[in-house]
């Protein structure tokens, strides 16, 4: 045998021993596996079934802690991508909304330019030089005469010229009102009555009046003190009412009503209704106590302007009571049909 193979020989049967000493240091660290159990139908169909964890879900399943193990990773397929892709947007709290849209100014606050502030005052005005200045005075004066009745009657007793007219002059709140009202009849003033009244407004539709009333015509004169209203009533209907207190203890009472019906802007249609009670006998003037007469009237007018309109109507004059007995006593009728035409007219 030569040298070479000696060598070899001595090589091998050192170096043998050590190497089967390491691989059984190995063997002997290692955890026997356990033979692998076959699957049974059931678990087959049970896991066929399954829906495969999303990625998101492994990976919480993953971080969690604890004595829990570590689930391994759930291969990710297409379904389970669909299932990402479907799964709900995240949303964004209320209350970040709200920061977000509170977070500077608004378009509009940036494009607003505010005006520079005014580089001279307002000078102090009398009163005089600011109703120059305006053009207007709410202290000055205006006033108005009005005829709304100048007319001829025909009577029973004839043809007749009956008037019903007011004045006044003052402010917004204060005027001096002067009223007027009778009858001529054959050239001679049958009755008649003037008012001498102040006109305070208290509301916004209504006023009050306080004056003296004088009476003339047939018979003696008579003197009263008058205390009344006056205004707009609900529906437009303008309306008058007034007590008296005369000499001897004689009382009265005088209401008016009426109201316009337009049939077009010229066009229209005055019903009114007047009433005169007494509260004690006066045979001298013709009137008794109680409701004494009462006057109905229907005009129609056409307002060639507003200043001017002619019109034509009828009306009716009643007396009742005791009054209307003192009228039979004369031979006369206390009920009677009147038609009459006038003129209209104020400035």
């Amino acid at each position: 045998m030569s040298a070479t193979l000696r060598g070899a020989l001595l090589l091998l049967a050192v170096t043998w021993p050590a190497a089967s000493l390491a691989q059984e240091g190995v063997h002997q660290h290692e955890t026997p596996l356990a033979p692998a159990m076959p699957e049974s139908p059931a678990s087959e169909r049970v896991r066929q079934h399954e829906t495969p964890l999303s990625a998101a879900t492994s990976e919480r399943l993953a971080q969690q802690g604890g004595h829990q193990h570590a689930q391994p990773p759930t291969p990710t397929t297409s379904e389970s991508h669909e299932h990402a892709d479907h799964a709900p947007p995240e949303t964004t709290p209320p209350h970040e909304h709200a920061e977000h849209e509170s977070d500077g100014p608004t378009q509009s606050e940036l494009e607003h330019v505010p005006p520079d502030p005014p580089s001279t005052g307002l000078n102090k005005m009398s009163y005089r030089q600011m109703v120059e200045a305006m053009a207007m005075d709410d202290r000055a004066g205006f006033g108005k005469a009005l005829f709304d009745q100048f007319e001829w009657r025909d009577t029973q007793e004839g043809d007749g010229l009956a008037w019903d007219a007011q004045a006044y002059y003052g402010g917004d709140y204060n005027k001096a009102w002067l009223k007027t009202e009778g009858e001529r009849q054959a050239g001679t003033t049958e009755e008649a009555r003037m008012e001498l009244l102040w006109d305070r407004i208290f509301s916004r539709w209504w006023s009050a009046q306080a004056g003296v009333r004088h009476d003339f015509g047939t018979g003696p004169s008579r003197d009263w003190l008058a205390v009344g209203v006056q205004g707009l009533a609900p529906y437009f209907f303008e309306v008058e009412a007034t007590a008296y207190f005369g000499e001897a203890g004689r009382t009265a009472a005088r209401f008016k009503a009426e109201y316009e019906l337009l049939f077009s802007q010229r066009l229209m249609l005055q019903p009114e209704i007047e009433l005169n009670l007494y509260g004690k006998d006066d045979p001298r003037k013709g009137v008794m106590s109680g409701l004494s007469d009462a006057e109905i009237g229907l005009r129609l007018r056409y307002e060639i302007r507003r200043e001017i309109a002619p019109y034509v109507g009828i009306a009716w004059v009643r007396r009742f009571g005791r009054t209307a007995d003192l009228v039979r006593a004369a031979g006369e009728d206390p009920s009677d049909f009147q038609a009459v035409a006038g003129v209209r007219f104020w400035f």
